[in-house]
């Protein structure tokens, strides 16, 4: 069965920095664009950043302004959210996901777990 598993998370103090890693398994999704959302407690899913199945195009949201960068290995079959200058504002559960459309996260098909980012002040 495909499977998109997350890992990296963890604890940080305020203005520290995380690495989270998801790699897929069971099949190649190298024409896929890929990408993470976001959940905090009580809140609703959020996009966080994306990127083309080429790495030509990033997409992120505003609220990361210029402090997250997200990154591919096609021959890895992984995919990179790379945080720094984290905020509390940031604690959530984050997952990664692949869309067929190759380019932009519009729908996508494929889910991971999600890891658990806490963010202490």
């Amino acid at each position: 069965q495909v499977q998109l598993v997350e890992s990296g998370g963890g604890l940080v103090q305020a203005g520290g920095s995380l690495r989270l890693s998801c790699a897929a398994s069971g099949r190649t999704f190298r024409n896929y664009a890929k990408g993470w959302f976001r959940q905090a407690p009580g809140k609703e899913r959020e996009f966080v950043a994306s990127i083309s199945w080429s790495g030509d195009r990033r997409d992120y949201a505003g609220f990361v302004k210029d402090r997250f960068t997200i990154s591919i290995d096609n021959a890895k079959n992984t995919v990179y959210l790379q945080m720094n200058s984290l905020k509390p504002e940031d604690t959530a559960v984050y997952s990664c996901a692949a869309d067929p459309s190759g380019v932009v996260m519009t729908t996508p098909t494929y889910w991971g777990q999600g890891t658990q980012v806490t963010v202490s002040s």
